[in-house]
């Protein structure tokens, strides 16, 4: 009976629990998980080609989208990408759309069948996937296939890459503008001052004026005593 009465406290604690949760506005995230692609058969290991102009490689003899480029085998399915260190198996989601498929022409398969790329004739070459695997850097940093055969294509011009660095490009800083010199001024000697000559003018007498020439003259009176005694005197020896 106890074990009894235990397991119906457990089973209704179970079915109780989840209540609060729900009451309390909490909320059950539910993981969407995305789809693997299947898996490849491949009777022997895939051989590659690299399309010219890219260092991207590609396996051209199955339906299927793959490629390897960056030490990945990436897959294309179902509108999502896949990329994984097997080339039949291992696949992981990738989120984002990757960097080289921008530099893969669409029509891609056509030119491999009609051996043409860029109306020039394309010899391409059949590489085992092991030589991929474990050259595909030193290659790519040799500019094997360029330097090579120029990708197998006939007439195919080589880009020019130039090893400089492109300039950096710095915000332009306005130039000071010169600024003016400040003026230096000589010191100026002191003159020694010399006396200056003056002109000594010899005061001229100026004219007297009629009245001052009237006081001047003696004054017309009577004669003295004595002068008219004299006076008379003329007169009378005359």
């Amino acid at each position: 009976m106890n074990k009894l009465f235990l397991g119906k406290m457990l089973i209704t604690l179970i079915m109780i629990a989840p209540a609060p949760a729900m009451a309390m506005g909490g909320r059950v995230d539910v993981g969407v998980s995305i789809p693997l692609p299947p898996p490849i058969v491949f009777a022997a290991p895939p051989e590659m080609v690299v399309i010219p102009e890219t260092y991207v490689y590609v396996v051209p003899d199955v339906d299927v989208d793959i490629f390897f480029y960056g030490g990945w085998w990436w897959r294309l399915w179902e509108g999502r990408w896949y990329r994984s260190q097997n080339y039949s198996s291992g696949w992981v989601h990738y989120q984002n759309v990757p960097s080289f498929y921008r530099e893969v022409p669409s029509g891609w398969r056509n030119d491999y069948r009609q051996h043409r790329w860029g109306g020039r004739q394309w010899n391409y070459q059949r590489i085992p996937q092991q030589q991929v695997h474990q050259n595909w850097n030193n290659w790519e940093k040799d500019r094997h296939w360029e330097r090579q055969n120029t990708w197998g294509v006939q007439g195919l011009k080589p880009r020019v890459q130039s090893q400089q660095p492109p300039p950096v490009v710095q915000p332009q800083r306005p130039h000071p503008q010169p600024q003016a010199k400040p003026q230096v001024r000589k010191p100026v000697k002191p003159q020694q001052s010399r006396p200056q000559s003056r002109e000594v003018k010899q005061q001229r007498p100026q004219p007297q004026t009629p009245k001052a020439q009237k006081q001047s003259k003696p004054q017309q009176g009577k004669p003295e005593k004595g002068q008219k005694d004299k006076h008379d005197r003329k007169w009378d020896d005359k």
